[in-house]
């Protein structure tokens, strides 16, 4: 009668014929949740790939965007940090550095945040002369361009509120694509003029976009796959549920012991009083950091300076140590080879790949890429859709839903098999459960009116 249930039985006393028994398989109730989620989920889906696509491709624009401030032309030896940084104080009086990050080539203008009473300002310095060439307004580091479409992303610009579709969206993008994966293959071995592939460009109508759905589905599932696990570690309540998993099984991701409170950056802060940098990023270079580096400065009197291998394309490692200014000792130091375990190893390139930051542009475009053929998965479903509604009768008739009592056509341990893993993916990831549960009731509500 529903999504749960239904009245698909054989006759009594007789043996279930053929047709009967190829139906008691997981394919229809695959069918009908595929549906759901297309027609349901699929609108949080389109907005997460086009603005995913939008932010992943965001550095590259901003090279173009942002050239006057973020290169300049090589001249002569490059100033030292020190004054460079002291420049960046005579620029925004009345603030504090929080960091400095080194260019990472040559013509790499030198990058130094600055906590102010409006937020934060990042001044660009040019390391060979130690002249401002601009300042930009940036969210925890990130350009205004970035800063805006990864908001937009992550929460719509709407807060907590808004981070529930990005979550949503999450939560579903894995089980879409492997129902239409499992869809597909049984389509493709039917026989239906379907290669797996590539498109059958013979197909028209319905049959032709069918054909796109499918293979470019195929073609991006790992993509999806990558991204929705990633993805739901930012998340509110799965995320939550990963990290306790993470703390339990000690692949936290290290941090380094500087003295400072845990939550110091998100408090602001900053140093009034600049301790002698380019001494502390000798003392870090001696000490096998590599650069370009982001140097951190304490919040607080006694704290040591962290310095950390900064961001950047191609590079795997990100090793860091903290110095103390007074004496230019080492406190303490976090190699990423020895440090961190195999999961932290991998979730820290998990998420820098989900933000196209770990193979630069080359990681960017498979990214937008992705974004690009989501949006053509999402399109031509429902297109599909609109050309399955029947042609006579209501003007607003749109494709009908496959079958109910898909579930209770099943076998017994198949039925209990469906519910426990429902509960324990519901459980794992809240949204999922919440929404399908929302599914089920509106589905049985459906079809309780119509009965009557």
């Amino acid at each position: 009668m529903s999504l749960f249930t239904g009245t698909v039985v054989p006759g009594a006393g007789q043996p279930p014929s053929r047709r009967t028994a190829s139906k008691r398989s997981f394919l229809p109730l695959l069918l009908r949740l595929h549906f759901y989620a297309g027609i349901f989920i699929a609108p949080f889906l389109l907005v997460a790939a086009v603005t995913g696509g939008a932010y992943a491709i965001a550095p590259t624009i901003e090279r173009f965007v942002y050239s006057e401030y973020l290169a300049v032309q090589p001249d002569g030896l490059p100033a030292s940090v020190d004054e460079q940084v002291a420049a960046a104080v005579a620029a925004i009086p009345n603030s504090a550095v929080h960091s400095v990050v080194t260019g990472s080539a040559e013509r790499d203008t030198t990058r130094i945040i600055m906590n102010t009473d409006d937020g934060q300002q990042a001044v660009f310095v040019d390391p060979y002369s130690a002249d401002v060439v601009g300042i930009l307004t940036v969210d925890h580091g990130a350009l205004p361009l970035s800063a805006w479409l990864g908001a937009m992303h992550k929460n719509l610009h709407l807060g907590d509120a808004g981070a529930l579709y990005s979550e949503l969206a999450a939560s579903w993008l894995w089980i879409v694509a492997l129902g239409g994966l499992a869809l597909w293959i049984t389509r493709v071995r039917k026989g239906r003029k379907n290669r797996f592939l590539t498109v059958d460009r013979s197909a028209q109508g319905r049959g032709k976009n069918v054909n796109w759905h499918g293979v470019t589905g195929v073609w991006i599932l790992l993509g999806l796959l990558f991204l929705s696990a990633t993805g739901l570690t930012w998340s509110n309540y799965a995320g939550e549920n990963i990290r306790e998993v993470r703390s339990a099984l000690n692949w936290t991701t290290p941090a380094l012991d500087t003295g400072a409170p845990a939550d110091a950056h998100d408090h602001g802060g900053g140093s009034t009083t600049v301790p002698n940098l380019d001494a502390i990023i000798d003392v870090a270079e001696s000490e096998g950091i590599n650069a370009p580096l982001e140097v951190t400065l304490p919040t607080e009197a006694g704290q040591s300076v962290a310095v950390a291998e900064s961001v950047r394309a191609w590079r795997f490692t990100r090793d860091s140590v903290a110095v103390d200014p007074a004496t230019l000792t080492v406190t303490d130091s976090v190699n990423f080879q020895q440090d961190y375990s195999v999961a932290a190893k991998l979730t820290t390139w998990g998420i820098r790949a989900h933000m196209g930051t770990l193979f630069g542009l080359a990681n960017q475009i498979a990214l937008l890429a992705v974004a690009i053929g989501l949006v053509t998965v999402i399109v031509r479903g429902y297109v599909m859709w609109w050309q399955r509604r029947p042609l006579r009768g209501s003007r607003y008739a749109v494709g009908k839903a496959p079958r109910r009592g898909a579930l209770r056509s099943l076998p017994p341990v198949g039925i209990g098999a469906v519910l426990v893993t429902a509960v324990v993916v519901g459980y794992a990831v809240p949204l999922f459960g919440a929404s399908l549960v929302a599914f089920v009731v509106v589905d049985t509500f459906v079809s309780v009116v119509r009965r009557r």
